[in-house]
């Protein structure tokens, strides 16, 4: 399913915080939302899954606005995994994922074999098999985002939502998932503040700063010692060749040079 945002300005407390964004995302591909903290990532991803309206501009699911669907309608478009997974559910594992199939029941419909049977799979997916009959609330917070994530796999929507998805995994996790994700051939636009699991698994990202598009294309083009530098604040050296970069990280001080002393350096190196 193509996605397409078409001029879209978000305004949250009488400031904007999404600028005329426009993007299409092609069907079957990953692409990853990056930017600092504040740039709009979660707000504009809102307006896609409806919790959001924007102040100009549309959202458009195969060429039909996504404000003029049903609440059903949206739902078996698009499912969501949020960054911050609820800790008040008195569900077990196995009813929180089987939540997934609501779109896809009549109203106070019984869960039909069928569900079970895709909810024990999307289970098996994300890993929690052996969870099921536990309670949401006892789970840590990675094991509640894997949760999360085989609700949403349940819910077998084309277009997938994530919201920083690695909130709260660890790195066997966080690649887990990714993986996962990228395999199931679904639209997939994620939020994400690591630019090694972008590089690694997405098709395009798309840069964000201060509400405005910057920068769009395949990550290994797109992140240049450059843009990196000017959006997020740090330097960063490319190595290794163009497919199959390493990003080493320093950050800078305030006015702009390197912080080299021992207690204070931050430099890292990570093959993605």
């Amino acid at each position: 399913m193509r996605v397409e945002f078409d001029d879209v300005t978000v305004a949250l407390g009488g400031r904007d915080v999404v600028r005329q964004a426009s993007l299409i995302v092609e069907s079957g591909t990953v692409v990853g939302l990056v930017g600092p903290n504040g740039s709009g990532k979660s707000s504009l991803l809102r307006t896609l899954y409806r919790a959001l309206k924007p102040r100009q501009g549309t959202v458009r699911l195969d060429g039909q606005e996504v404000r003029r669907l049903s609440g059903r309608q949206a739902a078996r478009a698009v499912a969501v995994m949020l960054q911050d997974p609820p800790t008040d559910f008195d569900l077990s594992v196995q009813e929180t994922v089987l939540l997934g199939r609501a779109p896809h029941r009549a109203s106070f419909g019984r869960d039909t074999p069928d569900d079970i049977r895709i909810a024990e799979e999307a289970m098996r997916r994300a890993e929690i098999t052996d969870l099921g009959d536990r309670m949401v609330a006892t789970l840590s917070g990675g094991q509640r985002q894997r949760v999360m994530l085989a609700r949403a796999l349940a819910q077998e929507s084309p277009v997938l939502v994530l919201d920083e998805p690695s909130n709260h995994l660890d790195i066997s996790h966080q690649h887990e998932l990714m993986s996962t994700v990228r395999s199931l051939g679904r639209t997939v636009i994620a939020a994400l503040h690591d630019l090694n699991l972008a590089t690694q698994y997405c098709d395009r990202v798309v840069v964000l700063d201060a509400g405005r598009i910057v920068a769009a294309g395949p990550p290994a083009r797109v992140f240049s010692p450059e843009l990196v530098r000017t959006t997020f604040g740090v330097d960063v050296r490319v190595l290794g060749d163009a497919d199959d970069p390493v990003f080493a990280f320093r950050r800078l001080d305030a006015g702009g040079g390197h912080i080299d002393e021992p207690s204070t350096r931050t430099e890292s190196s990570v093959r993605t």
